[in-house]
């Protein structure tokens, strides 16, 4: 047994992709620097607390990314039934009595279980599925020589995301999650070679329902407040523009270098009138430019831009269709919840509860974060370009 487990260790350190999973590490271990800071606040306990869940996230991480890295995708999408009948049954969990969430963030998002120390969100890990079945269904068109512009092309896939979509936001009312697999599906589809009319067709076809459901007043009021902000930076500044009007400050008075780590002015409040609010999960960036300033700004797009080109690396040196549109769907999760994060701290974004990865505090993202890490570490070792050659003991 022992002799097995070094044998698995050996090919994973010979063949996977150690510098994706570097990368990683490095940005967490910053987010856990963040975090600490963002959450002496609290009383003692409940902020060691949460380091304690963060760091042990990371370190389960680390060992997911280990066995997804060693396990074979094409074996697995055989059982492609099983996988669907996953994501919709993990959804539906949330209408059980272990669906949370509802009165304190405005949908039912999460789920708790007993004995688990952090919150599980459905969305988190059906991402990851869900590009899975995504990417064999695009590989299936392909292989069938189908017709990748034909409508009927469009709609098998475009089907299945909404049909996705439209179920996780009923059953959860999280807005922020629904929108990224539309993205997925919309980054993954253009690199499958859908014709361009299609996309200019889905466009035209959500921004008309989004117009007919804003002017019927089916877009609850609190989602409406937090567009109109977007224009209007003076409206509601006390409820829907509270969040992103502190974030702006707080980036604002870092300037370059920041005022300090552990020094940041509302990073370190404790008032609710002039603190940062969600300083360690959805402002985590903002409470980043308080006390690191521009720097430790650029620092955190940089390691993010760099985990997101090393993933689009590996999609391009793929050697089959499934596997570069698997990347192109991890690569899509990062770019979305990145841009929105960043934009929404900036206050060009909607605020829609999207975390900033592998920085903002949260166990099941950081776990299924390095999950989808680990299949792409995966796809990269059965890359013949990128595969490392193992050096003789001869030579």
């Amino acid at each position: 047994m022992l002799n097995r487990l070094k044998a698995i260790l050996a090919d994973f350190i010979q063949q996977a992709d150690l510098m994706l999973l570097g990368l990683c590490v490095v940005s967490t271990l910053y987010g856990i620097v963040l975090i600490f800071s963002a959450t002496r606040y609290l009383p003692s306990e409940t902020g060691t607390r949460r380091i304690i869940i963060q760091t042990a996230s990371l370190a389960l991480g680390i060992c997911v990314y280990i066995f997804f890295s060693m396990l074979d995708l094409e074996l697995v999408m055989k059982k492609w039934k099983w996988v669907l009948a996953f994501n919709i049954g993990f959804i539906c969990l949330l209408l059980t009595p272990f669906g949370i969430g509802a009165e304190e963030t405005g949908n039912n998002a999460w789920l708790k279980f007993p004995g688990v120390p952090f919150q599980i969100g459905p969305a988190e890990v059906v991402k990851i599925s869900f590009v899975l079945l995504l990417a064999k269904q695009m590989e299936w068109l392909w292989e069938e020589k189908r017709d990748m512009k034909s409508f009927r092309s469009a709609f098998f896939v475009a089907g299945h995301t909404l049909g996705l979509c439209g179920l996780y936001f009923i059953v959860s009312g999280d807005m922020g999650n629904a929108l990224v697999f539309l993205f997925i599906f919309i980054c993954m589809a253009f690199v499958a070679g859908f014709a361009l009319r299609w996309f200019a067709l889905f466009f035209a076809a959500f921004g008309g329902v989004f117009a007919l459901a804003w002017e019927l007043d089916f877009i609850p009021n609190y989602m409406r407040n937090r567009f109109i902000v977007l224009f209007d930076h003076d409206f509601d500044p006390l409820g829907a523009s509270w969040q992103q009007t502190r974030s702006l400050l707080a980036i604002g008075s870092g300037g370059a270098f920041g005022q300090g780590y552990l020094n940041g002015t509302q990073t370190q409040s404790t008032g609710a009138d002039r603190s940062l609010p969600a300083r360690q999960t959805d402002l985590i960036f903002a409470a980043a430019g308080e006390e690191l300033g521009l720097i430790g700004c650029a620092l955190i797009m940089l390691l993010l831009a760099l985990i997101i080109f090393r993933i689009l690396l590996v999609a391009r040196k793929s050697k089959t269709p499934f596997y570069r549109y698997v990347c192109v769907g991890m690569a899509s999760i990062l770019i979305f919840q990145t841009v929105i994060n960043i934009g929404m701290c900036l206050f060009v974004m909607p605020t829609i509860g999207i975390t900033l990865p592998f920085f903002s505090y949260g166990g099941s993202s950081i776990v299924t974060l390095y999950m989808a890490m680990g299949v792409v570490s995966g796809i990269k070792k059965r890359s013949p370009e990128m595969r490392r050659v193992a050096r003789s003991p001869l030579r």
